[in-house]
């Protein structure tokens, strides 16, 4: 697995370039997804090459990616009365279908059954399993003085074991928006998306902040 230095938004319709952009999201991904693992989570991650290429577990991803949220924002707010920042009482769970042509459009467990992308028995595991990886990042960026507002995660079956389910892809500010505890500040993609700055020196701090969270 190769993390490069490209930025993209709006499925692709925005794309820039980021130097060091691939290095710290491998970075940041790594130091994730041993967390997790020490949680007993169990991940496609294999060991680090170099600064940017990772071995990864073969998967083949299911063509479902999963969205939990904890805070109102993005799309959420665009398609119900929620406002931005508002709390949710409960972390939400959403499906969208993994098709940039598409728009990744939002989806349920009817159309993924339908499309024969999981099994209910995959789709009540997919939900469990998010709501488990949520219950070790929040309290972990919270420590990084981040609350975690919402993610979005890939889950793929082992090429050896099919019927095993394993998180894979990546974690890191492209997947995750992730706002200051204190100010509010964004640290996401959403300074790319939505031309805030610094988009470079807000990762960074993110990737501090997490390096220091796991040795406190």
């Amino acid at each position: 697995m190769e993390f490069k230095d490209d930025a993209t938004a709006f499925n692709g319709a925005k794309h820039a370039q980021f130097a060091d952009k691939g290095r710290m999201n491998q970075a940041l991904s790594v130091l994730l997804m041993q967390v997790l693992e020490d949680a007993g989570v169990p991940t496609h991650f294999v060991r680090q090459l170099d600064e940017i290429r990772t071995i990864v577990k073969n998967v083949e991803i299911i063509k479902v990616e999963v969205v939990v949220r904890n805070v109102a924002a993005g799309s959420l707010c665009q398609r119900t009365w929620f406002e931005e920042g508002a709390p949710l009482k409960e972390p939400l769970v959403e499906w969208f279908l993994k098709d940039d042509a598409l728009g990744d459009p939002m989806i349920n467990d009817d159309h993924a059954r339908a499309m024969k992308l999981a099994t209910s028995e995959e789709l009540a595991f997919l939900r469990s399993e998010a709501l488990r990886i949520n219950e070790v990042l929040k309290p972990f960026f919270l420590k990084a003085g981040l609350k975690l507002i919402d993610f979005k995660l890939e889950f793929g079956r082992l090429a050896s074991d099919p019927k095993t389910i394993i998180l894979a892809d990546e974690i890191t500010p492209d997947t995750c928006r992730l706002w200051d505890v204190e100010s509010g500040e964004k640290m996401d993609k959403d300074r790319f998306r939505r031309d805030l700055g610094n988009v470079m020196e807000s990762y960074a701090e993110v990737l501090k902040r997490a390096e220091h969270a796991v040795h406190r």
